[in-house]
């Protein structure tokens, strides 16, 4: 019987220490996916600034001289 005590008090322990770890592991998955959004805002910040600063190749139509037949 004092066996079985004794098992049932490791798996009590291991259960606890694995609930410990699940909420560390839990609160970096949160911290992480912040950090992620974070970076994401600021990457589509920069593209479109970087947008705005990039001549298109592509001329207007106002810039486009007309074909010699015309």
């Amino acid at each position: 019987m004092d066996n079985l005590e004794t098992r049932v008090q490791e798996l009590e322990m291991k259960v606890a220490f694995q609930d410990g770890t699940i909420e560390e592991l839990d609160q970096q998955v949160i911290m992480l996916n912040k950090a992620l959004a974070t970076q994401q805002d600021q990457l589509r910040l920069l593209v479109s600034k970087l947008q705005a600063v990039e001549p298109s190749n592509m001329a207007s139509q106002a810039d486009e001289t007309p074909p010699p037949h015309y």
